[in-house]
């Protein structure tokens, strides 16, 4: 399984690729994105090796795939308002610059999604740079990709999200995901579709070997760099 381009009424989620690194630099920037995913950011040149790194296939024998998109958000959303009653990322904190980069008329990198696939079952994670949270966008794109996957036969969603994440948590909700018994360092698994005797992935940046993942990685990176030093789902990222 390949990532392909996905479209939504905002959204395009774009496949991962090494020349986003610069832009998505500035996404993932703000401190206070990582409280939840782990991690801490990262410079345009450690991004582009990360970059590399996942575009690379896993190994034949791990039998997954693992999936990455950055998400762009098309404008003339980019300088809406935040609304208030939509938890967006959930990350804590916002920007403290004096500019806003929403600002402008052209489309930009706001966050990115990932999925690792194995079988019918996929481990998925998410995030949004703090000046785009808010508005809806990690539930836009949670909910375009679970349907992506879904369309190319996974039966079984999962991410993995602190407790205490609670606008991650509305995201899996929007997602049709729901919170498990089960834990994964400390963090709630959410689940949607058929249960599985398999536990979930542990191995955090199984499809990577950074692990800190996706940030916002509600879900922790299963093959990500993004997410919490592996909260992604392959790594990454997460709201």
């Amino acid at each position: 399984m390949n990532a392909e381009p996905v479209r939504t009424a905002r959204l395009t989620l774009e496949p991962l690729a090494v020349h986003h690194a610069t832009e998505m630099a500035e996404v993932l920037g703000d401190p206070a994105l990582h409280t939840f995913i782990g991690g801490s950011p990262e410079t345009p040149e450690r991004l582009r090796d990360r970059y590399a790194r996942l575009a690379a296939p896993p190994p034949p024998d791990r039998g997954e795939s693992w999936l990455n998109w950055v998400i762009r958000l098309h404008a003339p959303d980019i300088g809406s308002d935040r609304l208030d009653d939509d938890p967006g990322s959930g990350s804590k904190g916002g920007s403290d610059s004096g500019s806003d980069p929403r600002a402008g008329g052209s489309d930009r990198l706001v966050g990115y999604v990932q999925a690792t696939v194995a079988g019918d079952r996929a481990t998925v994670a998410w995030v949004v740079g703090t000046p785009w949270q808010g508005r809806g966008i990690a539930g836009e794109a949670a909910v375009a990709l679970v349907a992506w996957l879904r369309e190319r036969g996974t039966t079984t969603i999962v991410a993995t999200i602190h407790p205490d994440h609670t606008a991650s948590s509305a995201v899996a909700r929007r997602a049709g995901l729901t919170p498990t018994d089960g834990r994964v360092d400390g963090e709630v698994v959410w689940r949607s579709g058929q249960v599985r005797d398999r536990p979930p992935t542990t191995d955090r940046g199984s499809h990577e070997p950074w692990t800190v993942n996706g940030m916002d990685r509600v879900p922790r990176g299963p093959h990500g760099p993004w997410t919490r030093g592996r909260r992604g789902s392959h790594g990454p990222w997460t709201p």
